[in-house]
């Protein structure tokens, strides 16, 4: 099943090549990159379950 998500920032910034992730009930099942447009896309296997999206952790600097 693929998944489409358009994200806009209430700031206007953007979130082009940021990595996010869908998550279901808490775990990642999937992984995509944010386009120029702002728009993601994941591939995941179809289902009845709750979603949810974060940004990839591993972009996240220490220190």
């Amino acid at each position: 099943m693929t998944i489409k998500v358009k994200l806009e920032l209430a700031s206007g910034q953007s979130l082009k090549g940021a990595p996010l992730e869908l998550l279901s009930k808490g775990l990642p099942i999937a992984r995509g990159v944010v386009d120029a447009q702002g728009v993601v896309v994941f591939e995941a296997k179809a289902g009845a379950v709750e979603l949810a999206v974060r940004v990839d952790r591993s972009i996240l600097k220490a220190g």
